[in-house]
């Protein structure tokens, strides 16, 4: 990955940089990651009002990898998502929400692509994802 092209624009982007790089351990930016706002692509509605959601179940973008795994695309920002989202037609909108609250809502375990087709981005298999699930303090 060449992270000179990458130009941090938020905070997590930041963090993520460094990580990438190795000034912050993994386990460091895991546990910034874990409160910090991302940006998670919706199918859009049919006959929808621009810029108004009325289904209270956004369906996120899930792939599949080559095995066959599943796998929750996320992004820093918004902004990160535009050439992404652009080949996968139906996603042009999102939500920017904390990524333990995506924990939270993700049903089964899947993987996680945090800016994929980036080059500051990572993967998290499903057995990592599975462990944040489980780490994460019960709601209030």
């Amino acid at each position: 990955m060449n992270q000179d092209t990458f130009e941090p624009k938020n905070e997590l982007e930041k963090q993520l940089q460094c990580a990438l790089d190795g000034s912050v351990s993994g386990d460091d930016f895991m546990r910034y990651l874990m409160d910090a706002q991302v940006f998670m692509p919706v199918e859009d509605e049919a006959n929808q009002i621009k810029g108004f959601q009325r289904s209270t179940r956004a369906q996120p973008l899930v792939l599949e990898d080559e095995t066959g795994t599943r796998v929750l695309v996320l992004f820093t920002s918004p902004e990160r998502a535009k050439a992404f989202v652009e080949n996968h037609p139906g996603y042009g909108g999102g939500l920017l929400t904390e990524f333990a609250w995506v924990l939270r809502k993700m049903g089964a375990p899947a993987g996680i692509a945090l800016n994929p087709g980036l080059d500051a981005g990572f993967d998290l298999e499903p057995e990592m994802v599975a462990d944040l699930m489980a780490s994460l303090p019960p709601e209030a």
